[in-house]
């Protein structure tokens, strides 16, 4: 992705979303891609898996951004041992009271830091999906509504797969976007050692300035301009077209659902509000196609033994289908 451009006069909400960009990079340098993926995903009301090596300041995105939100925040370091209990909360026995009463767990939040969670049984990955899809946690029978805005942002490492539990197909279709976050250029590392050197401590976001600049009204007003977008029948054809493509994929032996489609037709309309249009074009759609649509297909075994990636294919499918003018 690249960084769209305003073409008019920001409103006060685009005003605090783009604010909420410049200040998440007081604290990470460079990886402007997933910073402005986690505003699309906050407009859109959807989840953000990272992918990165570790050291690649996935961790520190996530609580930058939620300093520069006025927003609760918690974080779950996930292993082994974890039971689905101790992320949404359970019923716990008072003896005063002689009665069971609801301990909600930490998924009872606005922006839910899921650290490694490929490191815990699907158990307990399972334990998010009712979250991430409903807004709410069922214990004992009872549904319980999570907080407005619900955001789940979770980690997880690429190349290291002792002791790990890989996502279902399942969990990945409910992440709206999935970031991978690359080594940073030499002159990026340059600039991360020296405000190291500077005293920059990542433990203390606020000293090094971040502050918060946007809150949850200012998504709500932000989301209630990107439903007025307008979308014409030609772009939302090109959706349907660029999913329905990968299904008929010889590459691929799991194609984009139509949960997927719906899913590029939100992230293509944020995307086109974050530059300040009010209406989507072909290109917005272009824009998100990767980052919306990498987890939501498989490979084939031969395509993989041949060196394709879920990117390579995608971007073969934009290539091959025609976009409308």
């Amino acid at each position: 992705m690249t960084e769209p451009t305003d073409a008019t006069a920001p409103s006060s909400p685009h005003q605090a979303l783009s604010a909420l960009r410049a200040e998440i990079a007081k604290a990470v340098v460079g990886q402007d891609a997933a910073v402005t993926g986690l505003v699309v995903a906050l407009l859109c009301g959807g989840h953000v898996l990272l992918e990165g090596v570790p050291g690649v300041a996935k961790t520190l995105l996530v609580r930058a951004l939620s300093t520069a939100l006025a927003l609760e925040t918690k974080r779950v370091q996930f292993t082994p041992d974890l039971m689905p209990g101790d992320v949404t909360g359970s019923l716990v026995y008072d003896a005063r009271t002689a009665e069971f009463s609801f301990q909600p767990g930490p998924v009872f939040t606005n922006l839910l830091l899921a650290d490694e969670i490929n490191r815990t049984p699907p158990k307990t990955q399972a334990s998010l999906l009712e979250a991430m899809e409903e807004h709410q946690v069922t214990v004992d029978g009872d549904p319980r509504p999570l907080p407005e805005p619900f955001l789940v942002a979770a980690t997880q490492n690429p190349v290291e797969y002792e002791g790990t539990y890989p996502l279902p197909e399942a969990q990945l279709d409910r992440f709206l976007l999935k970031l991978v976050l690359p080594l940073p250029t030499r002159e990026q590392e340059y600039q991360v050692l020296a405000r190291h050197a500077a005293g920059f401590d990542p433990r203390d976001l606020a000293a090094a300035g971040v502050r918060p600049v946007a809150g949850a009204a200012d998504l709500a007003a932000a989301r209630a301009e990107i439903a007025k977008l307008t979308v014409s029948p030609e772009v939302l054809a090109y959706v349907v077209d660029l999913c329905r493509a990968t299904r008929t994929s010889p590459s691929l032996s799991i194609g984009v659902s139509p949960r997927g489609a719906t899913a590029l037709l939100a992230t293509a309309r944020a995307w086109a509000w974050l530059a300040g249009r009010d209406y989507v074009t072909p290109d917005d759609v272009k824009a998100l196609a990767l980052p919306t649509l990498r987890h939501r297909v498989q490979l084939r075994p031969e395509a993989e033994m041949e060196g394709l990636t879920p990117d390579s294919v995608i971007q073969s499918v934009l290539a091959q289908t025609p976009a409308p003018r």
